[in-house]
C-alpha cells in the first residue's frame, strides 16, 4: 500500500477521530496531530474548514466500507448473501477486538452526533451510506439476487451493523456480534441461482 500523503494522512485521522469522538468533538488540531502533518495543513489543504474536512472525512469512510464489501465479495470462491455477512460480521468482530471499543462506524458516529438540522452533514452522512449500500447491492446482484430483493436485504444486512455499532462502547464486548447472522435469515438462503431440492 503506498504511503499516504500528508493531505490522505489528515483526513484518515478525521475519519478516526469522528469514530472515536463524533463530529462534535473531533478537534481540527489534534487531528492534525494525530496525522503528524505540517503546522498550516489544515488551511492550504481544507480552506472550507472543519466543515470541508468531515465532509472528506465521511466520504473517504464510505469509500472504505463499499471497497471492503467488494473485496469480501470478490474473495469469496463461491459468493453467497450469508458468507457476505458473515465477512461484514468478521471485520467489525475483529476491529473490535484488535482495537478495542473505543472506535464504530464514522458514519453512524456522525448520524448519531447531529444533536440539530445540519442539512449539509445529513447530506454527506446520506450519500455516504448510498454508497456503502450500492456496494452491497452490486455484490447480492452478481450472485444472482433478483433487483427487487437486492435491496431490502442490503438493508437488512447494513442496519443490523448500523444498530450493533451503537451499543459497542457500553457493553464492551464482542460476543453478541455473531448472533446477528441468525437474526438475517434471508441471508442465510441457499444461493438465488441454485434450484431448489425436491423434499
Amino acid at each position: 500500500m503506498p504511503e499516504r500523503t500528508p493531505r490522505e494522512r489528515v483526513v484518515y485521522a478525521a475519519a478516526q477521530s469522528i469514530r472515536e469522538r463524533g463530529v462534535t468533538d473531533t478537534a481540527m488540531r489534534d487531528v492534525v496531530a494525530r496525522a503528524a502533518a505540517p503546522r498550516g495543513s489544515l488551511q492550504h489543504y481544507f480552506p472550507g474548514g472543519k466543515e470541508q474536512l468531515v465532509t472528506e472525512a465521511l466520504q473517504w469512510s464510505a469509500d472504505f466500507a463499499a471497497t471492503s464489501v467488494a473485496t469480501a465479495s470478490g474473495s469469496m470462491p463461491a459468493p453467497t448473501p450469508g458468507g457476505l455477512f458473515a465477512a461484514m460480521a468478521r471485520q467489525w468482530r475483529e476491529e473490535f477486538l484488535h482495537r478495542g471499543y473505543q472506535r464504530g462506524c464514522p458514519l453512524v458516529a456522525a448520524a448519531a452526533d447531529v444533536a440539530g438540522p445540519d442539512p449539509g452533514l445529513c447530506a454527506t452522512i446520506n450519500t455516504g451510506f448510498d454508497r456503502w449500500l450500492a456496494a452491497v447491492c452490486d455484490a447480492l446482484r452478481r450472485m444472482g439476487v433478483p433487483a427487487s430483493r437486492a435491496r431490502p436485504l442490503a438493508i437488512l444486512m447494513i442496519s443490523s451493523w448500523r444498530g450493533r455499532s451503537f451499543s459497542r462502547e457500553p457493553a464492551r464486548t464482542s460476543r453478541r456480534l455473531p448472533t446477528s447472522r441468525a437474526s438475517c435469515g434471508h441471508c442465510s438462503m441457499p444461493r438465488p441461482r441454485e434450484a431448489p431440492t425436491d423434499e
